[in-house]
């Protein structure tokens, strides 16, 4: 079985990443099995290179195969915001009950297309990096709507599920998902690559 890190503390992601790469033969362990905290200053201007400086910070500690995302809610109206500071947005202590009020708050009378965007990180075995993209397109709805996911899901609303990504099941999310797309983009290059 191939060992692979997902730097990331996000139970709610090591979940899904989980979900994706056990079934391909990967033992998935997370920031969560560390002893130590490990702070990674995100400084990067776009998604992708956040994802990187933690791919790269991880695959430095530890010289195994890293995994690492970053990804957030880019809000038309609000141009593109919250965008690479969706997990910081209005402070980290902030709920996100209280985020998503604000959110459609704001697209009030305006255009309310949205992106969720993803872009994951690779470091190989040798130290190599690697990104691969995904995002998918939906509206801010009008009003929270779910219970089901985390974070902006219970206001991004998908129109080929008629209801929000927070409304359907965790197969359902993570069949259209920005992450699962990236993932898919990564797992069909470990193919070409036969790693």
């Amino acid at each position: 079985m191939k060992e692979i890190m997902i730097a990331t503390s996000n139970a709610h992601k090591v979940k899904e990443f989980k979900t994706m790469l056990e079934p391909l033969g990967y033992q998935v362990k997370s920031l969560l099995n560390l002893d130590e905290s490990i702070d990674i200053e995100e400084n990067g201007t776009t998604f992708a290179e956040n994802a990187m400086i933690k791919a790269k910070t991880i695959y430095d500690l530890l010289h195994i195969e890293v995994l690492a995302d970053d990804s957030g809610l880019c809000v038309d109206a609000m141009d593109g915001a919250p965008g690479i500071y969706s997990a910081r947005f209005m402070g980290h202590d902030t709920s996100y009950a209280i985020k998503n009020r604000y959110i459609i708050e704001q697209c009030e009378g305006k255009d309310r297309g949205c992106a969720f965007v993803c872009a994951i990180a690779y470091v190989d075995k040798e130290g190599n990096g690697h990104v691969f993209e995904g995002e998918v397109r939906g509206t801010v709805a009008h009003e929270i709507i779910g219970a089901k996911g985390f974070g902006y899901d219970p206001i991004f609303y998908y129109e080929p599920f008629h209801t929000t990504l927070a409304n359907v099941s965790e197969e359902q999310k993570n069949e259209v998902s920005h992450r699962s797309r990236a993932l898919a983009k990564f797992l069909s290059y470990l193919k070409e690559e036969n790693v």
